[in-house]
């Protein structure tokens, strides 16, 4: 990237930067264990709610699993209405049909049961109810949410996108093929309940791809030049339980701890993206989801070495010292530590059947506007180690295209 350009970009993070920190960016409230279902209906009686637009994921009806959370609310004659129609990458349609029965119902309130794109259906619905007259398209970007959405619970049934934790909500417009980020710390839901039986039937490559997921949010929150204290501990903590949990949860999905375990880390690495941002690797996953619809997770995954190596030098004293909080490595040397912490993330994703590029996917005509769309996203957003044109993230699309 050109000299003007980088710096433009630098003024505008910085400039975010300050102004982020006068803003009130609160944590969830969370609840946990095994029986955290069972006291969602007494939080919503303290909040004055009556009925929640429940959103769910249709495999949990399909499943049945869905009475886990339905069981309490009827037992405490606790009214709802359920929406169940959720698609992977939420588009428009979906979005609205979900608000029109938040309407039609007269729900006061949002339960979103399910992966990232239940909650970021939720999140959108709660964005569209706060003010009905505008439309999805206009939500798009930083800070365009200007009203108070309704209360907000989200329940993970996986262990990787931080939903639960952030300010973003992921939603695509068909007609442009236009994925994009709603953020706005409106968005940052309530309460978030971690049950870790609601992932006890997850497939073993679900596991991998949001592991490594949240393995992406915390990389990248972690050396991004937006890191404050906070972002920082938490985005250590959610690697250091990705280390030591993530391939026991892919190997042994009835695992209790590695569930648990694995949930703490979704959560806490949505908490540090949320105010440390993502980067790159989130930019072209987005427009790889946009145009052909590869899982978010899968797409991180693939890319997430790949942009790693490409900021080089810029990323290596951070990357060299994860490696020494996740005793990866003892090498005098910074650059062999950091290399250290690039084979780890090489390696988990080999031991979990990740490749490393797509096969079949990316087409070679679509790579400048891939490209584009991964650069209008990032660029000045993203607070990367290393800025990087279009140019530049068209060669990272021709590497990985396989």
């Amino acid at each position: 990237m050109n000299p003007i350009r980088t710096f433009f970009c630098r003024v505008y993070q910085k400039t975010l930067f300050v102004c982020q920190t006068l803003m009130n960016f609160p944590i969830p409230e969370t609840l946990e264990g095994q029986d955290s279902m069972a006291k969602i209906p007494e939080y919503l009686h303290e909040k004055g709610k009556k009925k929640p637009l429940v959103i769910a994921d249709p495999f949990l009806v399909k499943s049945g699993s869905i009475s886990l959370l339905l069981d309490p609310l009827k037992q405490n004659q606790v009214s709802f209405a359920l929406f169940d129609e959720v698609v992977p990458n939420p588009p428009f349609p979906s979005i609205e049909k979900a608000y029109a029965l938040y309407r039609k119902e007269e729900c006061d309130c949002l339960i979103a049961i399910g992966g990232g794109s239940c909650i970021d259906t939720a999140k959108a619905v709660g964005a569209k109810a706060s003010d009905p007259k505008r439309k999805l398209s206009s939500f798009k970007g930083i800070l365009k949410v200007h009203r108070r959405i309704p209360l907000l619970l989200a329940i993970p049934t996986t262990a990787g996108t931080g939903s639960e934790a952030t300010i973003a909500s992921v939603v695509v417009n068909p007609e442009t093929k236009d994925k994009f980020s709603i953020n706005d710390p409106h968005l940052i839901p309530s309460l978030a309940v971690l049950d870790s039986r609601l992932l006890s039937s997850l497939p073993p490559s679900l596991i991998a791809s949001t592991g490594m997921d949240a393995l992406t949010h915390a990389i990248e929150s972690y050396i991004g030049g937006s890191r404050t204290k906070l972002t920082k501990k938490t985005a250590l903590e959610a690697m250091r339980l990705i280390k030591d949990h993530l391939y026991s949860f892919y190997s042994n999905p009835k695992s209790q701890i590695a569930a648990e375990s694995m949930q703490k880390a979704s959560f806490l690495a949505g908490v540090s993206f949320t105010r440390g941002y993502v980067g790159y690797v989130h930019a072209l996953a987005h427009a790889l989801g946009g145009y052909y619809g590869v899982p978010h997770g899968y797409a991180n995954a693939v890319l997430l070495p790949h942009v790693l190596e490409a900021y080089g030098k810029k990323a290596e004293k951070k990357l060299a010292y994860a490696a020494d909080c996740l005793n990866l490595s003892h090498s005098p040397s910074r650059k062999e530590r950091a290399q250290a912490f690039l084979d780890w993330v090489k390696q988990l994703n080999e031991s979990m059947g990740i490749p490393k590029k797509f096969k079949g996917i990316i087409l070679e005509e679509d790579i400048p506007s891939l490209s584009l769309h991964a650069d209008k996203e990032a660029n000045p957003l993203y607070p990367v180690p290393k800025e990087m044109n279009q140019a530049e993230l068209a060669a990272i699309l021709k590497e990985v295209r396989g």
